[in-house]
């Protein structure tokens, strides 16, 4: 005779099974996930930087970090400059924005252009910026503003921003939709948009956009929740970037001209702290489906794909920053398809905010906290 207890128990692990799809408690893509001891030392190469954001590295060996308060700092022959790089517009620090990415142009060493993104303010509204500038001692010259985010609202969330340059000398500039889901879905808005622009802010003709009423010109792809992690690949030379989602549904995404990803109509992530539905599902025809995602969430900011020889193993991986469990994750991919994640440094650095390849092929991480650092990851025998 079949006990009293079996349909409760058949309940109570029916409900279980329920609350964790609700809330993300497993990991729900396919690729097998590895931690074990770390095959990395960390060396902290510099200390003392507020909450650093992003990181290029000069031809003279040294250094541009941009710190979210505003500011932006060089490191000379390993250590930090006292007195951060004059001259730049006002930054406003506002939430989670403020100084933002800091890259060089291709051609660095002949026309001498950095670039910054940061968030800029006006009439009591904010959003998204970019400009260039040459660096001259410690001040930065002919700045010019190529890009500024419309409209700018009084949100300080999902600023984006990473900035790529691509083969053929484009930049790439990744928004976030500022906190207000539907601005991702309007092409008439730059909020959740990838934009791609020529290195001096012209719009190219050939963007997908250009010819539609009313569109912003600048867009490339749109559907974005806030992107802060981007990269080209190696071998093919496409843009990838990695998003945050809600509550669960980091994704990883190969960017194709003209796409719609999707955010806020698709996501495999849920609403915060009542776990409901967003959108309408997972999937929807003539929406991108993510290469990857995580649920739960990782919190991804930054990233590099591996192309030197410090770690022979790696080259070619995928190298992404995790704010939320304060760790680094390597992704072993097959073309287009992760076929394995590695996750290392757990809660022995802090949040990592940014990745990079440096020039002497180690990796870089910068940590977001108060006293930020910057650190070099070596690679430990046999790795």
């Amino acid at each position: 005779m079949p006990s009293r207890r079996t349909p409760i128990l058949t309940l109570l692990l029916l409900l279980l099974l329920a609350s964790a799809a609700l809330w993300g408690w497993w990991f729900t893509d396919d690729a097998p996930r590895s931690t074990g001891p770390d095959p990395v030392t960390p060396e902290v190469v510099v200390e003392g930087l507020e909450h650093p954001w992003g990181m290029a590295f000069l031809p003279d060996g040294g250094v541009l970090i941009s710190e979210r308060p505003g500011r932006l700092r060089r490191v000379v022959d390993g250590q930090l400059l006292d007195q951060p790089i004059q001259g730049l517009p006002p930054i406003a620090a506002v939430g989670q924005g403020g100084a933002l990415d800091v890259a060089l142009h291709p051609d660095y060493s002949k026309n001498g252009w950095i670039y910054l993104a940061y968030v800029a303010g006006e009439d009591g509204e904010v959003g998204t910026e970019v400009l260039r500038g040459r660096l001259q001692g410690n001040r930065m010259e002919d700045i010019e503003v190529l890009f500024r985010l419309l409209p700018k609202s009084d949100t300080g969330r999902h600023f984006g921003a990473r900035l790529v340059f691509d083969r053929d000398n484009y930049l790439y500039v990744t928004l976030g939709d500022r906190g207000d889901r539907p601005r991702a879905q309007r092409l008439d808005d730059h909020a959740g948009a990838i934009i791609r622009l020529h290195d001096d802010g012209r719009i190219p003709k050939d963007n997908p956009f250009l010819d539609i009423p009313g569109a912003k010109p600048e867009i490339y792809s749109y559907g974005h929740r806030n992107i802060q992690g981007a990269d080209l690949h190696p071998r093919t030379g496409e843009l990838w970037t990695h998003e945050h989602g809600p509550q669960g549904g980091d994704e990883l995404n190969l960017i194709n001209k003209g796409a719609n990803y999707g955010w806020p109509v698709i996501t495999y992530g849920v609403n915060y702290g009542i776990g409901t539905q967003v959108g309408e599902g997972t999937a929807k025809p003539g929406m991108e489906q993510p290469l990857h995602y995580w649920d739960p969430s990782i919190a991804p900011s930054g990233m590099a794909f591996y192309t030197g020889d410090r770690y022979p193993d790696w080259n070619s991986d995928l190298f992404i920053g995790a704010l939320k469990f304060q760790l680094l994750v390597r992704l072993e991919l097959e073309g287009t398809k992760v076929v394995a994640e590695q996750r290392m440094l757990e809660g022995k650095l802090g949040r990592i905010r940014d990745v990079e390849q440096g020039p002497d092929g180690y990796l870089y991480l910068l940590t977001d906290q108060n006293d930020g650092r910057l650190v070099r990851l070596l690679p430990r025998t046999g790795t």
